[in-house]
């Protein structure tokens, strides 16, 4: 018999699957299978993640192979993800080459695109405000600009009492924020698990 991903055994496999998981977390007896699923979840991760890598480098081989438009960037991401791959296979994760490239190349990159931040939030008042002016625009321009301009500069005036306020802002209210933004994603997660779980959304479906 040939089974196709549309089958309702598929499904009956997503739901009693999530279904032990969740309850593992309620009754002991359910403990163990829970955590040999999601020991299985991790490897299956685990495979799909390397398949991507290996993927990605196939993409960019094939790139540089048909000497398309602008290979030598696929020829720079290659050449760096088989260094970095060979130095933390030979010296290992924590080794001192591995904390140069992290130190020196992956930590300024990341800031990098964390400070480009700033200027999509700048990108995209622009363009709200020539949309037209709303209250909710005046809330959201004046939320982005108070968080973005008036910690930095708190910060170089470096005054006690004002430093206490550069305090209050990045430790109660940037905070709070951030936590409200991980509690909506912790909810749409939940939404969405529980929408598989009972059979609503099939993403396995071929």
């Amino acid at each position: 018999m040939k089974f196709r991903l549309s089958t309702p055994a598929f499904a009956i496999i997503a739901i009693v699957s999530g279904a032990v998981v969740l309850l593992g977390y309620f009754i002991p007896l359910l403990q163990g299978l829970r955590g040999i699923l999601l020991n299985w979840v991790l490897i299956l991760t685990a495979v799909v993640i390397l398949v991507g890598i290996l993927n990605l480098l196939l993409v960019h081989v094939k790139k540089i192979r048909m000497e398309e438009k602008n290979s030598f960037y696929s020829l720079f991401l290659v050449i760096a993800l088989v260094l970095t791959f060979v130095i933390a296979f030979i010296f290992g994760p924590d080794s001192a080459w591995s904390l140069f490239i992290y130190n020196n190349i992956l930590l300024p990159t990341e800031t990098s695109l964390i400070a480009l931040l700033a200027v999509v939030l700048i990108y995209a008042l622009a363009r709200l405000f020539w949309r037209g002016v709303t209250p909710f625009n005046l809330v959201f321009a004046g939320a982005a600009l108070f968080f973005l301009a008036v910690p930095a500069l708190l910060a170089w005036m470096d005054v006690p009492l004002l430093s206490e306020i550069h305090d209050l802002i990045n430790q109660i209210l940037a905070l709070a924020g951030a936590r409200a933004i991980l509690m909506g994603v912790a909810l749409g997660a939940i939404a969405t698990g529980l929408r598989v779980l009972v059979g609503a959304d099939r993403p396995y479906e071929g």
